[in-house]
């Protein structure tokens, strides 16, 4: 399945975000302000899923979790666990390379106030759902957020009661494959401890378990 199928720059099928980012652009034109592709490797078999682009990270960089404070904790433990290269994430072009890892979001478009609507979470999913089925059997989803976590359970066509979000736990999947969900790592998250770099580690060694050869 191309990437084409799971990802469309050009998409405006929600008329609040296109118009936004049309706002955004204007005020800051050398911002990407477009939706943001997905990224890593296209045979990953760990899937990171966030909720959207940030203001001045993914929709100025151009590249998730790329350039604000969320990106922080989560590329410091992809490189601490092996999925990456470097353990910082500043711009497209800093040499950044990630290894069985792929990120991307729930929405693809920067919301205001970073807060999508339902029927923009959902008008969105398909293309989430198209990314899911792409993945190789016995890979891991790693949700961040409860935002996410419903995004993913709803991309494999289920209730979003199939699963009830709880940091750092693991869920059977359709296709063999597993959903580990973790609180978000948001600034908000880190700087009040509800999301510890020892949580988080705990989280991806959970991870590395599931992916471990059997």
């Amino acid at each position: 399945m191309s990437a084409n199928t799971y990802f469309n720059q050009t998409c405006r099928d929600c008329p609040r975000l296109a118009n936004f980012l049309d706002e955004v652009k204007l005020k800051y034109p050398h911002y990407h302000a477009l939706p943001v592709a997905p990224f890593g490797d296209s045979q990953a078999r760990l899937l990171v899923v966030g909720l959207a682009p940030g203001m001045h990270g993914a929709n100025a960089t151009g590249r998730p979790f790329t350039g604000d404070y969320a990106g922080l904790l989560l590329y410091q433990a992809l490189y601490q666990f092996g999925f990456s290269n470097q353990p910082e994430a500043s711009a497209v072009d800093d040499g950044l390379q990630l290894n069985n890892c792929r990120i991307t979001n729930a929405v693809k478009c920067l919301p205001p106030q970073n807060k999508p609507s339902g029927d923009e979470i959902k008008q969105c999913n398909h293309y989430l759902a198209a990314e899911l089925a792409t993945l190789p059997a016995g890979s891991v989803i790693l949700a961040l957020g409860s935002i996410a976590h419903q995004a993913v359970l709803r991309g494999f066509g289920l209730k979003i009661t199939a699963a009830k979000f709880a940091h750092n736990r693991m869920f059977e999947l359709p296709q063999g494959h597993f959903l580990v969900s973790s609180y978000h790592s948001s600034r908000y998250n880190v700087q009040t401890k509800r999301l510890t770099p020892e949580m988080f580690a705990d989280v991806f060694r959970r991870i590395q378990d599931l992916l471990a050869p059997r």
